[in-house]
């Protein structure tokens, strides 16, 4: 019998998990700070947390019902934080191998402030020669003048929180667009020539068919973008969905986990069809040789994150950090000429090994060479008897190295990982959260 979809997180978004992050890990987050620059590439992760209403499933830091002026407080504060931040030592003078406007919708902002916000940001971080900037976007929030803005500022991904293209199914989830907002914006995105279009999708979103999947897959395939992320469905605690289900004491019909994997696939093979290449167990590209995520996979291999923002996460030095979770404290913090860190965890050696395990295997292909040279220790010796085991299940092909998933093992690589995990530690999402860059771009 398939699993049904139980409220809780699914997804692995960073090892060890947040619940284990806590406010007397401050002090850690400050020395790496002042510590010397890490020998690792640097990126900077923007939070806009802004949306024209929330999804019944999203559990991100967002708000709605705001004023300009509101929005205006916020920008400014980035960009205050943003030069505290490049003060430090471990931070300044150092150049940014990647960009990511995440939210919320950080489409949401007006051109005015979306060029006040970067002019900020540039003063501090400058992104010359970043390898990639990527920026999501919610279809209704965006106007042609907007589309041309970004690509004056310097994006060169723009990734579209479609999700689905029925309308139906876009409303019974709390989508603020429909699917003609899909079209008009993506007419205007494809006008602009950025250098990437990537296009978000969820499968088995309430109210989803089989049939209504194939109807999305048919519209997605049409837009050609340069890469589709899809994800599947699921209910973290802090949801609407779910707290309305358990105000009601009923269960959330979303689709069972076998029938979303079953989707996924079917989309995958679609995909391949038309020329797409499996990037990772959630994103397919068009072009490999010129397609990249740079974001991902260097933040995957270990980057450190400079992150900017209401409830951000960071990764300095082998700590990671996240930012004040409620705006009214990020912003006092900020205002009054302090970095808003509210808690932190001092990663150990072997949890960054099992990090870069865990991040690594959501590509399909871990090179395990690479970790035995860097933390010194194989994990295919340290972790033989789970390898084995997954080459039994048949949701590993090969054990190289590299290590290969199957396509079955990738379909489910975040059920998988939990096995590498160092005992009692278990993949919870607590509340706090404001964004996962180890989707590799979940738009709005």
């Amino acid at each position: 019998m398939s699993a049904a979809t139980e409220p809780g997180s699914y997804f692995v978004a960073n090892y060890p998990p947040f619940a284990r992050w806590h406010a007397g890990a401050v002090a850690d987050v400050e020395r790496a700070l002042d510590a010397a620059p890490a020998d690792a590439p640097l990126g900077l992760y923007v939070h806009v947390p802004f949306c024209r209403k929330r999804c019944k499933f999203c559990y991100f830091r967002v708000y709605t019902d705001v004023t300009a002026a509101d929005v205006d407080r916020y920008t400014q504060a980035v960009a205050a934080e943003a030069a505290l931040l490049a003060a430090r030592r471990a931070i300044a003078g150092r150049e940014l191998g990647y960009v990511y406007f995440g939210g919320g919708t950080p489409s949401f902002l007006s051109v005015r402030q979306l060029e006040r916000l970067v002019d900020g940001l540039h003063r501090s971080f400058g992104w010359n020669r970043a390898e990639e900037v990527t920026f999501e976007c919610e279809p209704g929030t965006l106007s042609e003048p907007k589309v041309q803005a970004l690509k004056a500022l310097g994006m060169t991904r723009i990734s579209l929180g479609v999700e689905n293209f029925d309308d139906a199914i876009l409303e019974a989830n709390g989508r603020a667009h429909l699917s003609a907002e899909i079209l008009r914006a993506w007419e205007w995105i494809q006008a602009a020539g950025f250098p990437n279009t990537n296009i978000d999708l969820i499968a088995g979103m309430l109210g989803e068919t089989a049939t209504s999947w194939r109807r999305t897959v048919d519209r997605t395939l049409a837009l050609e973008p340069d890469s589709v992320t899809i994800y599947q469905m699921e209910l973290p605690f802090n949801t609407v969905f779910v707290k309305d289900a358990k105000g009601e004491g009923t269960h959330v019909p979303v689709a069972d986990w076998d029938t979303k994997r079953a989707w996924v696939d079917e989309a995958f093979e679609r995909f391949i069809a038309r020329g797409y290449s499996i990037s990772s167990g959630y994103t397919l590209v068009r072009d490999p040789a010129r397609v990249h995520f740079r974001y991902r996979d260097m933040l995957w291999e270990g980057s450190d994150l400079a992150a900017l923002g209401v409830a951000s996460f960071g990764h300095i030095g082998g700590v990671h950090y996240q930012n004040a979770p409620h705006q009214d404290d990020y912003l006092r913090e900020v205002e009054a000429g302090r970095l808003p860190l509210a808690r932190g965890l001092a990663a150990t050696p072997r949890e960054l090994l099992i990090r870069q395990l865990a991040l690594g295997l959501k590509r399909g292909r871990l090179d395990t060479t690479r970790l035995t040279r860097l933390f010194g220790i194989d994990p295919l010796v340290a972790w033989a008897p789970h390898w084995q085991s997954l080459v039994e299940e048949g949701f590993i092909d090969s054990l190289g190295p590299p290590v290969v998933l199957s396509r079955r093992g990738l379909l489910q690589v975040d059920a998988l990982l939990p096995r590498f995990f160092e005992p009692a530690v278990e993949p919870v999402m607590d509340g706090n959260s404001a964004v996962s860059l180890a989707s590799g771009g979940a738009s709005g």
